[in-house]
């Protein structure tokens, strides 16, 4: 049986506990990066040490990405500031590395590329909706694109710590972080489509 939300409290302040774990995930996006990147010098810590340390705090985040939605309906808590930052959120995580893996030449700039565009053509569609007052929720293969991508992020994450760390098992996890990154294109590619295409009417509306 599913749970359900708590009804709508009446808020007083956009700081509400669900918010605020939204804005230290975004805080903390820069710090994995900067030691994705393995531009931690200032703390002293060697290659692996930042690998490992990426790739933990990578996990953390991604973790994150549900308990401030679960915050939000459990306490009825849920704000406008909420429903806008948290998509923006979630495209920041997926994007920090992304661009972390094409600066290693671990991935191509078409893989980026065609995640990027279907982020903003979807992104317009739901603006485009919303305005003639339809939501576009996510649906099962969206969800799937979403949990495929952040596992090959993670797993391309887990490789190059095993790669810092000399451990064994790198290579093979290499390739199907490479496998998963490219199935997680082709649920890109068609959800994209499939939202545009559930959505015709709202499209090409006169």
């Amino acid at each position: 049986m599913s749970k359900q939300a708590a009804p709508q409290r009446e808020l007083t302040s956009i700081w509400t506990p669900a918010n605020i774990v939204t804005c230290v995930r975004i805080v903390f996006i820069p710090i994995f990066m900067l030691f994705a990147l393995g531009e931690g010098e200032l703390l002293g810590l060697g290659r692996a040490a930042e690998s490992l340390v990426a790739f933990v705090l990578y996990v953390a985040l991604s973790l994150t990405d549900k308990v401030d939605g679960n915050l939000a309906r459990s306490r009825g808590e849920i704000t406008n500031f909420g429903k806008f930052l948290d998509p923006i959120a979630d495209k920041l995580l997926v994007f920090s590395a992304l661009l972390v893996f094409l600066d290693h030449g671990l991935i191509s700039t078409w893989v980026v590329f065609i995640i990027l565009i279907r982020e903003f053509l979807v992104s317009a569609l739901r603006m485009i909706a919303s305005a003639v007052g339809v939501v576009i929720a996510a649906d099962q293969l969206g969800k799937a694109k979403t949990a495929v991508t952040m596992v090959a992020i993670c797993g391309y994450l887990l490789t190059e710590c095993l790669l810092a760390f000399g451990a064994p098992g790198a290579d093979m996890l290499g390739t199907i972080s490479w496998a998963l990154m490219i199935a997680a294109v082709v649920l890109t590619v068609v959800s994209g489509i499939q939202y545009f295409w559930n959505c015709r009417d709202v499209v090409f509306r006169i």
